[in-house]
């Protein structure tokens, strides 16, 4: 007699798609569109727009903005050698009998200013041993605010702070194409320093906005651009934004410039014609490193540069 065994045939079972349970158990919500109606994404888009705008209109003359940049600010120190040999007995005057200086050192102090600053406006022009040149150049304005007494000015001295900080800039821009002098030698890269003088660069030049906010009468339209420039002037110094930052700041001083310090439109006789005049090719120059500033960009130590990284 035969016997039949029946085997039972195990049911297939559903397919688990983590039969380890690592997976997340929580349902995906998906990916969340940006809202077009958020008033904060409509300021983004918008500031998108001009920047994009600003990149393709600025396009012919990005490659002029060194040279511009570069000559605005030594033109505070061309105008500063030619109002030294133009009033050469007025100079020599007032370093004797203000502030007695000896005969003979008055005359060297006085050739010694014009020679480095002729030399090295025109070295920084032509690109050409820059860092000596912003060397001795950064050695006019110290000694010249000590020889004429200027020093604890404190406009002076802000202004002074921003025109430091463009020869930084100028130095910075002088790095980008300069080769190791001693390869193989345990130095700072090239990257690393331009960096640093850029971020001094950056936070030095915003010094004479600030002296612009503390003078003056206030009046509503003052207090307006005042804020604006200040939040700008934060910008720069983090490095938010920072060419636009800059290009605001350059149309802001560039306006602000001819219609304040218009020397033109004073007498020749006046004595406030020469404070103008010399306060006028002073903003020009923290102008043209602004300009660079909005060439180069604001350098690895700075907000921008952090976003790209993240």
């Amino acid at each position: 007699m035969s016997s039949r065994i029946n085997i039972a045939r195990p049911q297939p079972s559903a397919y688990n798609v983590d039969p380890h349970g690592l997976s997340n158990s929580r349902p995906s919500s998906g990916y969340r569109s940006a809202n077009p109606d958020d008033p904060l994404e409509k300021l983004r888009a918008f500031s998108k727009t001009v920047e994009d705008n600003i990149e393709i209109y600025s396009q012919p003359l990005k490659p002029h903005l060194p040279a511009i940049g570069r000559f605005l600010i030594v033109v505070t120190f061309l105008e500063d050698a030619l109002r030294i040999l133009t009033q050469w007995g007025d100079q020599i005057w007032y370093l004797q009998q203000h502030r007695h200086f000896p005969w003979g050192i008055s005359h060297f102090f006085l050739i010694l200013n014009v020679i480095t600053m002729l030399v090295g406006s025109s070295a920084v022009i032509l690109k050409r041993y820059t860092e000596y040149a912003v060397g001795g150049l950064l050695g006019v304005v110290i000694i010249q605010g000590f020889g004429y007494g200027l020093i604890f000015d404190l406009n002076f001295f802000l202004r002074n702070l921003s025109v430091i900080g463009g020869l930084f800039m100028v130095f910075s821009d002088s790095m980008v194409s300069r080769k190791a002098l001693f390869a193989g030698l345990p130095t700072i890269s090239e990257t690393d320093r331009k960096k640093y003088f850029l971020l001094a660069g950056r936070v030095l030049l915003i010094f004479l906005f600030l002296g612009f906010i503390l003078q003056g009468q206030w009046t509503f339209v003052r207090l307006f651009v005042s804020v604006l420039g200040l939040v700008a002037c934060v910008m720069v110094a983090v490095g938010f934004k920072a060419k636009w930052s800059a290009a605001f700041l350059v149309l802001v001083l560039s306006v602000f410039n001819v219609f304040a310090n218009n020397w033109w439109s004073v007498d020749s006789a006046h004595p406030q014609r020469d404070f103008l005049k010399y306060d006028f090719f002073q903003t020009l120059s923290i102008v043209g490193g602004l300009i660079l500033l909005v060439n180069m960009g604001p350098g690895g130590l700075s907000v921008d540069e952090k976003k790209k990284t993240y």
